[in-house]
């Protein structure tokens, strides 16, 4: 699979919940849990199930960074 999107995240699929024209998908990316909503045609031409690899891809023109502060 080629795309252009660079941040590419391999995980497992944990969760689909199909609704009337979006699907929420739940992935776990090591030991983060990632969630994406696509349409449910997507995901049903994906043919997405529980147990599945799969690849995040993620293309944003905004992306937050967060740092705790270390303890005084």
């Amino acid at each position: 699979m080629k795309t252009s999107g660079r941040n590419r995240l391999p995980g497992v699929v944990t969760k689909v919940t199909l609704g009337t024209v979006m699907a929420q998908v739940e992935m776990r990316v090591g030991e983060n849990r990632v969630v994406a909503a696509i349409t449910r045609e997507a995901a049903e031409e994906l043919d997405l199930k529980e147990g599945d690899h799969v690849v995040a891809l993620v293309k944003a023109t905004d992306v937050m960074v967060g740092k705790d502060e270390p303890a005084s």
